[in-house]
């Protein structure tokens, strides 16, 4: 009984984790709420209200503050951008005490950065459990890597799968090397495919390999492709094409 609850347990869990996320943890720019890209250096978070905006809502209110001769000033909660590390530590342990997830998210990675582990780790781990993925797969990270706890897969894992669950595209592809390298390429194939139709690059260059090989069939691939490029086409606008103009000719 007790070895078909788990294999049962166990059945239900690969469900879950190989549900096709509706869109990636990033979700919308708050401001334009068109899809934020996956790449991290097309958006930027707020130091003063710890929200992730798009580089093209970003550009939009510089230029904005440009042409007005404006203060600068966050364009989400319009409150002076922090100028220093201080400032916005500060910011971000006031938005603490409400248990903003994304608040305790920044302090973690503020902590590690300053190799403050067993902060990061009280900080990260709160932010997890009130369903920060980001969070989540850095904390498979530091029992990766044992920073400040002892090394343990069965927890790193376990954070990169809720990471996956929750649309991280980079813990899905970790997962999906993780299995590979354990022999269950069958498994590590669902990750790419559905990181791929999520936008990843990297994820539908390594299903293409495994098709050019014929790992991977035809009908996969092509709705792999087709998703991915609904899921790219999806993240474009004029004002984040104009961003990425102005800093070619930065």
């Amino acid at each position: 009984h007790k070895r078909a609850c788990k294999k049962r347990a166990a059945e239900l869990r690969d469900e879950l984790l190989f549900k096709q996320p509706e869109s990636n943890y990033l979700g919308d720019c708050p401001i334009c709420f068109l899809p934020l890209p996956i790449e991290p250096k097309k958006s930027s978070m707020t130091l003063c209200c710890c929200k992730v905006i798009c580089n093209g809502c970003n550009h939009a209110n510089q230029n904005r503050e440009m042409e007005a001769n404006l203060e600068k000033k966050c364009p989400f909660c319009r409150c002076p951008v922090p100028v220093s590390d201080d400032e916005a530590f500060v910011a971000s342990k006031l938005r603490m005490k409400p248990n903003d997830s994304t608040a305790l998210f920044q302090l973690g990675m503020m902590s590690l950065k300053e190799k403050d582990n067993k902060s990061a780790f009280e900080y990260l781990t709160r932010a997890a459990g009130l369903g920060d993925m980001g969070a989540h797969f850095n904390l498979s990270l530091i029992y990766h890597h044992g920073q400040g706890v002892e090394k343990d897969e069965k927890k790193m894992i376990y954070h990169l799968d809720q990471a996956a669950i929750g649309g991280h595209l980079k813990a899905r592809a970790y997962l999906a090397s993780f299995e590979g390298k354990n022999g269950r390429q069958n498994r590590g194939i669902k990750h790419l495919i559905i990181a791929a139709k999520m936008g990843c690059d990297h994820s539908l260059k390594a299903l293409k390999n495994f098709f050019q090989v014929g790992i991977v069939d035809k009908d996969d691939f092509a709705a792999a492709l087709c998703a991915h490029q609904a899921a790219v086409d999806a993240t474009k606008s004029p004002q984040r094409e104009a961003a990425e103009a102005s800093k070619r000719y930065t």
